[in-house]
């Protein structure tokens, strides 16, 4: 059975180290206002900020004998009203979902919704939490700076949450004054066992597969295996096993069936897959471990550039609405010019 969505999952896998450190702060009554949660894209940063938002808002209860930090039932009072969006005290800062279910970036209008909400006393007389997802897609002179004052004299007992992917691209004045706490992959046996559980219909060897694109991210596996990432990771073989010189027939064959996809998410499902291939052999590379033989077609330099100009250009499409085919076509022939 697929795990409900961050804010009402009562499993947390592979991060106990980072929900205790959570807990042991908060109990120490020295608990910092700001926490930045990093990690790779579906590691599990918003089902421990969820989680913790709960553990908080129902008043830091003590664990049993046995049970793992920052743990509320499913069916208490508190759980249920935060897994509904209907606890007064807590405040959520996402991208909003706009026309054909693309995520947009964050709002200024809902960042100054936030400040307003902490100026308020708790209503319930305990924390209030603001859990803060995808800050870095924000406009860098928008929101951030909305938010930066409240950082700087944070409300006495309040507490955000900065869940994010790409902390590097937060404004330095931000990841000033936050605690940082990292999150990472989760090792293949976990990975394993949640998978069998989550899809228990998929064949085991498939499943391998999911894991193993996946980079021990229980999150992107299921985006994966939603967005038909194992058929997407074939075309990205196919693609490499091409370089250094791509067939354009082949190429505007490839883009067609990536664009004519019925996800709206395959594209950057495909770029992000790509960027993982091309990363992967990178370091393979730069380990003296047996390269891929069209990594020697230009040099590492190169094709670290390459890497970052895909991630702008799938950003950009998705941000700009654009033309998805023709962003295939032009990410594949930045990959066999030379």
């Amino acid at each position: 059975m697929l795990p409900p969505e961050p804010r009402a999952n009562p499993e947390l896998v592979g991060h106990d180290e980072a929900a205790r450190a959570l807990e042991e702060a908060a109990r120490s009554g020295r608990m910092h206002h700001a926490w930045l949660i990093a990690g790779p894209a579906g590691v599990g940063k918003s089902t421990l900020g969820w989680r913790f938002a709960r553990w908080l808002l129902a008043g830091m209860p003590p664990p049993a004998p046995g049970q793992a930090p920052l743990f509320l039932p499913p069916e208490d009072p508190v759980f249920r009203r935060v897994a509904s969006g209907a606890h007064a005290d807590l405040f959520t800062l996402a991208p909003s979902t706009g026309n054909g279910g693309k995520k947009e970036v964050p709002r200024a209008e809902d960042a100054r919704a936030a400040v307003r909400f902490m100026a308020h006393t708790a209503a319930e007389g305990g924390w209030r939490v603001v859990v803060i997802e995808d800050l870095d897609r924000a406009e860098r002179e928008v929101v951030p700076n909305i938010l930066l004052k409240t950082l700087e004299e944070p409300p006495p007992r309040t507490v955000l949450l900065i869940l994010t992917s790409q902390p590097d691209r937060l404004l330095p004045t931000i990841r000033s004054r936050c605690r940082r706490l990292d999150l990472f992959p989760l090792p293949e046996d976990a990975m394993a066992g949640l998978l069998a559980r989550w899809l228990p219909d998929m064949p085991e060897a498939e499943r391998r597969a999911l894991a193993r694109i996946a980079d021990g991210c229980p999150g992107r596996a299921l985006t994966l295996a939603e967005g038909e990432g194992l058929a997407l990771q074939a075309m990205v073989e196919e693609v490499l096993a091409g370089l250094p010189h791509l067939d354009p027939r082949k190429t505007h064959e490839l883009a067609d069936r990536v664009a004519g996809r019925r996800d709206a998410a395959a594209m950057p499902l495909f770029m992000a897959l790509l960027r993982r291939a091309l990363a992967a052999a990178l370091r393979q590379a730069g380990r003296g471990e047996g390269a891929a033989a069209w990594i020697g077609a230009r040099s590492l330099a190169d094709w670290s550039t390459l890497w970052d100009k895909l991630g702008r250009l799938a950003e950009e499409t998705e941000r700009l609405n654009l033309d998805r085919k023709q962003a295939v076509l032009t990410g594949l022939s930045w990959l066999g010019s030379r």
